[in-house]
């Protein structure tokens, strides 16, 4: 490349079934250089999945040498051995097998055979307590999970079943959600057996000290280091509000050559800040350091430091707490010495060399990245049976989609009102938004929607006209997602128990309590792309002494024939528009019986409904900016009226969750 092509970066796709030799190359010095350490010619390779040949006492069909995405293989035992697992598995597009491992065993040992996942090879063949199964992967696969197996008293094998990735080889979003979301559930957790399920309680008295660590590194690129704060930011959101019911304790740590923490574990503790406190000095970081150098052991070793310092502080609440790492990283180390025995020091800080111990300490990486150091990263994480400690994903948006999909649907009522400005996905960042089209025989009308439960959308009523059936009613939301879907997040409602749980308000905080009030709605959907609003349009809300001049423009609408403005805006009513202190904007033709809403503590309330206007200034001049007398008036959520017809119907949802109102 010449000097034309300094610092560009040429990156390389490939189509379904394929992947890149080399996932991308930037110019530097007139030369293409890439991140793997190989020199390797760009081209595009079928994807194949590890071989499934290696399944013992039974027969695999159809027989292969290689096996492509959409290859589906079936498994059947030889006379006397039982089946466990999945019977049919199909080869994934990320290069991993559906299902669960196929096993056939005759299960008369203390612990069940462990199966041979494909593309390994098992030594041991005798499953009574101390025995011990030793796995390796073909080349050049690498093995992530357990390579030693012991079976225990209790009938189960330590560790964490072994699986053979390749370079291309990744956990889908889905996959990891599931994985990382039950992990964090069952480590959280006193579990109890309900009738058929297992409902998952957590313990309210228990202890949580998290540390997070993020490679800032030139490994790293500047969007990913960027994109790495959005992640973290969803991460804490995500445990502190769905996966535990005590505020966790933090320490954030973004390293390379150097390690520099955003906060400490002590300083937390003393200081106890908000989660937005947190978010602010995430936002005003910058990593300045020299970051030629990857110091992951350097990482290990603070955290260890802060440790001994909280032991040493107070040695029975260190006993008794729940320790979490969170590394982010492509885990090559090229500084500072191995970093695993630093995590063998860790690990014997907290277990103290006692089994019942183990489960106070959960080691989790997060892979992130083209070239992923597998074979490194698998011996810094935390293994035991049936749970994943290791997730390799391409890039840090897909990291960001797993912690979005980790939702529990029968919670979703407490999940209510989530915004995550800066997602590369923006209907994500919407997923309440609906849009509802009536089919007429003369002409047919658009209006906006907003989920309000899991069965609920909330419009305005003069959308529909009496003769309107239901199956010339379409409602639209996010591309794909069915109405029942299980990732449907709600918007919060205002004076409900859960939008108060959600914003941890005391009874006496208001949400609408200054004169002027930061609001917002949003436009019609854009179809093209994937359902997001086509525009944000910011108001302001004119309460007080500023409510008076802001109703007395009704009088200028079309159709309104009343002296007193308050006749046709009462308390129903919101309003906004207009040019004083700061110009509005105004809703256009479709954005009616959209929520307006307000942003507090990180979600997203409703506060009002879209419902009429003074002028259409749209129509008028294709803008949707405010003028001295356009107004926009707004169905007022908090009016005693309303209020009580949402709780008439929400807090009787029988198909959803219900609401719970104050």
């Amino acid at each position: 490349c010449g000097r034309e092509w300094t610092h560009t970066l040429r990156e390389y796709i490939c189509s379904n079934g394929y992947y890149p030799s080399v996932q991308s190359r930037h110019c530097q010095n007139e030369h293409w250089t890439s991140k793997t350490k190989i020199i390797k010619t760009p081209e595009c390779k079928k994807i194949t999945c590890p071989n499934p040949r290696v399944f013992k006492n039974g027969e695999v069909i159809p027989y292969k040498e290689k096996y492509y995405v959409n290859d589906t293989t079936t498994y059947s035992c030889h006379t006397d051995y039982t089946f466990r697992g999945s019977a049919v598995r199909v080869c994934k597009p990320n290069g991993k097998w559906s299902g669960s491992t196929p096993i056939c065993g005759r299960d008369s040992d203390h612990c069940p055979d462990p199966g041979v996942p494909p593309g390994s090879s098992r030594t041991g063949d005798m499953f009574n307590i101390d025995d011990k199964v030793t796995y390796n992967c073909e080349r050049p696969l690498t093995l992530i999970g357990s390579k030693v197996r012991v079976c225990q008293d209790g009938g189960q094998w330590s560790g964490t079943e072994p699986q053979c990735y390749a370079n291309f080889t990744y956990d889908t979003p889905e996959e990891a959600s599931e994985a990382f979301s039950s992990s964090l559930k069952t480590n959280l957790a006193v579990e109890k057996e309900e009738q058929k399920g297992r409902k998952i309680t957590l313990d309210e008295g228990g202890k949580l000290d998290i540390y997070i660590a993020v490679d800032a590194s030139d490994s790293i690129d500047e969007k990913d280091f960027d994109n790495a704060k959005i992640t973290i930011k969803m991460l804490l959101d995500k445990v502190c509000r769905f996966y535990y019911p005590v505020s966790p304790n933090y320490e954030i740590l973004m390293f390379a050559t150097d390690v520099t923490p955003i906060i400490k574990m002590n300083n937390f503790k003393m200081q106890k800040p908000s989660l937005l406190d947190i978010f602010k000095e995430m936002d005003d970081f910058t990593y300045e350091s020299d970051k030629t150098g990857t110091n992951i052991a350097q990482v290990y070793s603070t955290i260890e430091e802060s440790m001994s310092i909280e032991e040493l502080n107070n040695a029975t609440a260190f006993s008794e707490t729940q320790h979490i790492i969170i590394l982010f990283s492509d885990g090559h180390a090229n500084m500072g010495g191995k970093p695993k025995p630093k995590v063998d020091s860790i690990k014997r800080l907290v277990i103290k060399n006692d089994p019942k111990r183990e489960k106070k300490l959960d080691l989790y990486v997060f892979g992130v990245g083209e070239d992923v150091n597998q074979e490194d990263v698998n011996g810094l994480v935390s293994q035991r049976d049936q749970e994943k400690y290791f997730f390799k994903l391409q890039d840090l948006t897909k990291v960001q989609q797993m912690f979005d999909d980790m939702i529990d649907e029968s919670t979703s009522v407490g999940l209510c009102g989530i915004v995550w400005e800066g997602l590369e996905n923006k209907r994500r960042a919407f997923p309440w938004l609906a849009q509802i089209n009536i089919v007429r025989p003369s002409k047919g009308s658009n209006c906006m929607g907003s989920l309000v439960t899991s069965s609920y959308i909330l419009t305005a009523a003069h959308c529909f006209k009496d003769g309107d059936m239901a199956d010339k009613i379409t409602v639209k939301l996010e591309k794909d997602m069915s109405v029942t879907g299980s990732n449907l997040r709600p918007i919060c409602i205002p004076c409900t128990k859960e939008t108060n749980g959600a914003l941890k308000l005391s009874e006496k905080e208001i949400l609408m309590s200054n004169e002027l009030v930061e609001a917002a709605f949003t436009s019609d959907m854009d179809s093209e792309k994937d359902n997001s609003p086509k525009t944000i349009k910011n108001i302001t809300f004119k309460l007080g002494k500023y409510r008076d001049a802001c109703v007395e423009d009704a009088i200028k609408a079309k159709g309104i024939e009343v002296k007193n403005a308050r006749e046709a805006v009462t308390d129903n009513f919101l309003c906004s528009g207009g040019i004083e202190p700061k110009t509005d904007d105004v809703a256009c033709k479709g954005d009616s019986g959209g929520a307006s809403y307000v942003n507090k503590k990180g979600r997203v309330i409703q506060v009002g409904i879209i419902s009429w206007g003074v002028k259409d200034i749209c129509k008028e001049s294709r803008k949707f900016t405010s003028d001295a007398d356009s107004r926009d008036y707004h169905s007022n959520l908090f009016s005693e009226k309303i209020r009580s017809f949402l709780k008439e119907h929400l807090e009787n949802d029988r198909i959803g969750n219900p609401l719970k109102f104050l």
